[in-house]
């Protein structure tokens, strides 16, 4: 593919994310990127044969930053539990996205979970990177009979909050269930690895 088709191509995945994020998948037309991008419909089939084809480039682009985090997470401190912290504070970074839109991943999630297997697993690829990594953090604090728990119910808490502050806009409680969390996450870690 030449650097334009490659350009474009990026362009419409670019978009379609965008607009996956803030409209919905179902709700996202062809036309729609199309005019997002001021690429021609006609040309899209040159670069996606159909619109479950671009969830699959979005999906991947989205694996892709959350791999590209993680890993900065991962090279900023060897301390696990100051990993989890860093990705609660994800919520804080991410404050206006979330206010307005919620969770593209969480969003993207339970649109999809009511479409075929097909598209529920597509969806679920972003919560499992995620997953697997909080997984390894909690094992790296000697917690690994229960890390996968508590990767789950720290991944299930930070969507409850993202939930709700998108549901009423409500910047306040964002933060009081931010300090909430990081709370959790330094309890948690400090009561179950003393019991171990």
């Amino acid at each position: 593919m030449s650097m334009k088709g490659e350009g474009n191509r990026q362009c419409i995945i670019k978009a379609a994310d965008e607009l996956f994020y803030r409209c919905g998948y179902n709700q996202t037309s062809f036309q729609d990127i199309s005019d997002a991008t001021g690429i021609p419909r006609g040309n899209f089939y040159y670069y996606f044969k159909t619109k479950d084809d671009i969830l699959d480039a979005v999906v991947q682009a989205r694996c892709n930053d959350f791999i590209e985090i993680l890993a900065q997470f991962d090279a900023s401190t060897t301390d696990p539990r100051e990993r989890l912290l860093l990705l609660a504070d994800m919520l804080r970074a991410n404050e206006q996205n979330v206010l307005e839109s919620g969770c593209p991943v969480g969003s993207l999630s339970a649109e999809l979970a009511k479409d075929s297997a097909d598209l529920q697993d597509k969806s679920r690829r972003v919560f499992g990177i995620l997953r697997s990594w909080a997984t390894e953090q909690f094992s790296a604090l000697g917690l690994t009979q229960e890390a996968d728990e508590l990767a789950m119910d720290l991944l299930a808490r930070m969507q409850g909050i993202i939930v709700m502050a998108c549901a009423f806009k409500d910047a306040g409680f964002l933060q009081r269930s931010l300090t909430e969390l990081k709370d959790w996450i330094r309890q948690v870690v400090g009561t179950m690895s003393q019991a171990g």
